[in-house]
């Protein structure tokens, strides 16, 4: 889920930043502290808006930087658990799929996509259900729910996915169903 978000944090500024503008200087401060990067061990931060509110600057002992406190607005990300979510199949391996939403790419385990039986294909980096021959490829869209999340494991940071509850699933295949249900309603 997206959502604006105001936050506290101390902010460092760097010797060579003090001529400038302070406001100037932390936000940029800010967006190299925490802009792209899990925050928390929920937020993605996307974008920081803008400094509310600045504190009075506090220096320590053999460190060049002046220290901030500060009250800050940002875009952040925050997956939730069990929240629907649609994206693009962005990786296809023998164990499973990633799919990207937001900025982050999550895992729907082989066993979380289907009740078929798949078949990976190396040479084409596809899934194939065994008994309809569909085929899950790059570029592919999904609706998927989220089973699991844990983002305090530094570059271990996961996701987990679900695509077989009803209503989720390959985008294309969730339409041919409707189709082929229309079709037989007539």
């Amino acid at each position: 889920m997206f959502k604006e978000i105001i936050f506290n944090a101390t902010v460092p500024v760097k010797p060579e930043m003090l001529g400038e503008d302070k406001r100037k200087s932390l936000k940029e401060s800010l967006k190299e502290i925490y802009e792209g990067k899990i925050v928390l061990k929920k937020y993605y931060f996307l974008k920081i808006l803008e400094i509310l509110d600045i504190g009075e600057g506090e220096i320590f002992e053999e460190d060049p930087n002046v220290y901030y406190p500060v009250k800050a607005k940002a875009i952040v990300f925050e997956p939730m658990l069990h929240e629907v979510v649609k994206g693009e199949i962005v990786d296809v391996t023998n164990f499973g799929i990633f799919i990207r939403f937001g900025p982050i790419d999550a895992l729907a385990h082989i066993s979380q996509i289907t009740d078929e039986f798949l078949k990976y294909n190396k040479k084409t980096s596809t899934l194939v259900t065994e008994d309809n021959k569909k085929i899950i490829k790059i570029g592919d869209s999904a609706i998927a729910r989220i089973i699991g999340i844990s983002l305090d494991k530094g570059d271990k940071n996961k996701i987990l996915l679900t695509l077989k509850q009803p209503g989720l699933g390959i985008v294309s295949w969730i339409k041919r169903e409707k189709e082929k249900k229309a079709k037989d309603n007539k």
